[in-house]
């Protein structure tokens, strides 16, 4: 299982269902919720924010933060990797 903040650029996963208190109540919110798709975009030139698509949505999430927010890879999902 992996992070959000270890994606590659293009890179996605599912948000995992262990995430107990891990995202904040604002990425919530904003969609970041178990079982939704996450894409990374773009990493700022000093590695910080992380820009990721969350079904449908772009948002800047802090490294620090994406390192908590657990994932489960879409290519170990379907059997690829």
């Amino acid at each position: 299982m992996s992070s959000i903040a270890s994606l590659i650029i293009g890179e996605s996963g599912i948000i995992s269902e262990d995430n107990q208190n891990s995202i904040p109540l604002k990425l919530l919110e904003m969609g970041c919720l178990p079982g939704a798709e996450v894409t990374l975009l773009q990493v700022a030139p000093l590695n910080d924010p992380m820009y990721v698509i969350v079904n449908g949505s772009h948002l800047a999430i802090r490294k620090e933060t994406a390192s908590k927010i657990k994932l489960i890879n879409l290519e170990s999902q379907n059997g690829e990797r």
